[in-house]
């Protein structure tokens, strides 16, 4: 019997059933593609002139109008807004402007009132949608994709249509005129749930739930220990969007609160009423008004970007 030697036939390679014949011109192949020096191909995908200039663009776009605010709040007497030239630069009258806001309006129980109901709707935002997430997700039980069908049907629906109801509740309930009648119906939405649902979904593999389960934790550990680790990053993009949301909600305080018991929103509302609007005095309680979502933002800036980046790459 002739061997593969004799007959010269193509021996075949240990890596992939390639011929030996192959592997010089495959390597040649490759060694023509350009590699990234981190590991992987590279693609052209270094930015150019025109993507910097664009980027640029919407960032000088986004900022300036907190920068203008900022410019009308430093000046004085409508100084900025008069018949000369608006100046681009700060001026000196920013404290002194923040002073008389105080001085016009209770601008500090405006805001303590602000943090108290966006800081109580974003906590339990976070904890009630993301028990309601893991539930959807990870929990067999019958009626599941039909109450999730209920759930996310309740987003269609104007928040104007429930007005005249709510308030109708909350005047039942005893609760006109307090915190409360913004707090206890915003303490979990249908849109977090959703969000939650499909972060679970996502990032936490049903094999590590049952080795929980088969290690004998109960649900609400499980939840805690590994099914809340996965999703902390988005479960910070959900507050920080709850918080931003309960800040500037107007429409809901305004029904539900007295104008001397109000949020930062309808103190602004007062600053602005009148005959004569004094845009130095109210843009300057805009800059008061801004600066704890800045500093939240800040705090949470890292969690916030991975939360929103989570789903952009897979693999």
């Amino acid at each position: 019997m002739a061997s593969p030697l004799t007959t010269g036939s193509p021996r075949p390679d240990t890596a992939g059933g390639r011929s030996a014949e192959d592997a010089p011109r495959s390597h040649a192949r490759a060694s023509r593609l350009p590699v990234r020096r981190g590991g992987g191909l590279r693609h052209h995908d270094s930015a150019g002139p025109l993507s910097y200039a664009l980027l640029a663009a919407f960032v000088l776009a986004s900022v300036f109008p907190l920068y203008w605010t900022f410019v009308v709040a430093s000046h004085g007497d409508n100084s900025v807004l008069g018949g000369a030239t608006p100046s681009l630069v700060p001026g000196g009258h920013l404290a002194e402007n923040i002073q008389r806001v105080f001085d016009t309006v209770d601008f500090w129980k405006a805001l303590g009132n602000s943090v108290t109901v966006a800081a109580c709707t974003a906590v339990s935002n976070v904890l009630l949608s993301s028990l309601a997430g893991f539930a959807f997700a990870k929990l067999r039980f019958p009626g599941r994709d039909a109450l999730l069908v209920v759930v996310v049907t309740t987003v269609m629906v104007p928040t104007q249509l429930g007005i005249i109801p709510l308030y109708l509740l909350v005047t039942d309930m005893g609760l006109y005129g307090r915190l409360s009648a913004l707090i206890a119906p915003a303490l979990v939405s249908a849109v977090g749930v959703f969000w939650m649902r499909q972060a679970m979904e996502e990032n936490i593999p049903d094999e590590l739930i049952e080795a929980a389960r088969v290690d004998g934790a109960g649900r609400l550990r499980t939840f805690w220990y590994v099914a809340w680790p996965g999703v902390r990053s988005t479960a910070a993009v959900l507050g920080m969007f709850t918080f931003m949301f309960a800040w500037n909600d107007y429409v809901w305080p305004l029904i539900a609160l007295p104008p001397e018991n109000g949020t930062v929103q309808i103190a602004l509302n007062q600053l602005a009423a009148g005959y004569y609007t004094d845009y130095t005095l109210m843009l300057a309680g805009v800059v008061v008004s801004v600066l704890p979502v800045l500093a939240l933002f800040a705090l949470l800036a890292r969690r916030i970007v991975s939360g929103v980046m989570a789903g952009a790459v897979k693999g």
